[in-house]
């Protein structure tokens, strides 16, 4: 019974101190999971950057068509929307006041007109008068001079005559360029004055994209202008339409406002874009899309930083796994990353886990491959669509 006793008692020892082990064992390992820690080599490469601007777009020419005389609206020769060209007839006035003006200049026109031709007749007549001493020279003197005079009132008769002809042109209103015609808010027989909007009038043959940018991105742009380097960027600009779509022909930076928008602080740039096919319209909304090229740049993944007193920071570690505090200046986001040169090529980083370390703490890494990680920030939807 002894016997039994003892056997039974050794059985338990074995059974308990196998568990004992057993569990020390899992413990260890999962300690050991504990301290190992996703690192990444960071790598120098060359992005594209794209930076989006807020576009508006207007036409380069861009006119209000008002009569200059007044008058009442005798006919509407285009409709709204149609494409006109340069010197076609859009409008007709008819005013009777301006008529009887240009028949009357032209009736005083032939008038003094005639009595220039017998002043004319009356100083050769004096003048055969004087040669054989009929008359004085003083007669002749006289004559001359109403001759004079009369020539003066066909000069004054013909600018009044020419000025009611313009004056009465002004009733046929055409168009001083090729493009297209607004709304036409007169119809035939509406009473019209020189401040009367009868239409507007664009020409889209060309396009204007106007788009702000910030005083420090200002700065740059002018300090690499002044250097002599070209900014490929600027004259290879894209236009993102409101549907999302790109505009197939590229903008060229033509000019820059003299002055920053107080507020604001920032400035506007003019682009020009060709316009062959028509489908851009003045007032079109849209976005200026810049891509930058950007050589022997580093990229951060942004789960990988944190953030103190404005100040980014990444845990670098050195070949025995010492955790690192290390502060970088990002120079912008690309995606789900921070693009930055302070940090040199090769160095390692913590990658997940910023929280569970600590500056001079010791960790196992465990090296996850760059390409890796870009698929996995691609797939949980961090990676913007430039």
């Amino acid at each position: 019974m002894i016997k039994r006793l003892s056997f039974s008692y050794l059985c338990f020892l074995l059974l308990t101190t196998c568990i004992f082990i057993s569990c020390n064992q899992n413990q260890e390992s999962k300690s050991g999971d504990e301290n190992s820690t996703l690192v990444m080599k960071l790598t120098s490469t060359s992005i594209e950057m794209a930076q989006s601007y807020v576009a508006d777009v207007q036409a380069v020419q861009f006119v209000e068509i008002k009569p200059k005389v007044e008058g009442f609206v005798e006919d509407v020769l285009v409709d709204e929307g149609e494409h006109v060209q340069k010197g076609q007839v859009l409008f007709k006035l008819s005013s009777a006041e301006l008529y009887e003006e240009v028949k009357e200049a032209q009736a005083n026109y032939k008038q003094v007109q005639a009595e220039l031709k017998m002043a004319e007749v009356e100083v050769d007549r004096v003048k055969r008068l004087v040669e054989k001493d009929i008359v004085s020279s003083i007669r002749l003197e006289q004559a001359m001079a109403e001759a004079d005079v009369a020539r003066l009132r066909v000069q004054q008769a013909k600018s009044r005559l020419l000025r009611a002809e313009t004056n009465y042109s002004y009733t046929t209103i055409t168009s001083p360029f090729e493009g297209y015609v607004d709304r036409i808010p007169f119809k035939v027989g509406s009473l019209v004055t020189p401040t009367s909007l009868l239409t507007s009038l664009t020409d889209v043959s060309e396009m204007f994209a106007y788009f702000k940018i910030n005083e420090k991105e200002y700065l740059e742009y002018k300090r690499t202008q002044l250097s002599g380097v070209e900014q490929p960027e600027y004259n290879n600009l894209e236009l993102i339409l409101s549907d999302q779509t790109t505009y197939p022909y590229k903008g060229t930076v033509e000019t820059v406002e003299g002055d920053f928008e107080r507020g604001t602080g920032s400035i506007a740039f003019r682009a020009r874009f060709s316009n062959p096919d028509r489908l851009l319209r003045h007032g079109v909304s849209g976005k200026i899309r810049m891509l930058t090229q950007m050589d022997s740049v580093i990229l951060v993944p942004q789960r990988s930083t944190f953030e103190i007193q404005d100040f980014t920071y990444v845990y670098t570690v050195n070949e025995e796994g010492k955790v690192s505090v290390r502060s970088f200046e990002p120079l912008s986001r690309h995606g789900a990353y921070y693009v930055t040169k302070d940090l040199p090529d090769n160095t390692v980083i913590v990658y997940e886990g910023v929280q569970q370390v600590s500056d001079g703490m010791i960790i196992t890494p465990e090296t996850v491959d760059s390409e890796v990680i870009k698929n996995q920030l691609e797939l949980s939807g961090k990676v913007e669509s430039n």
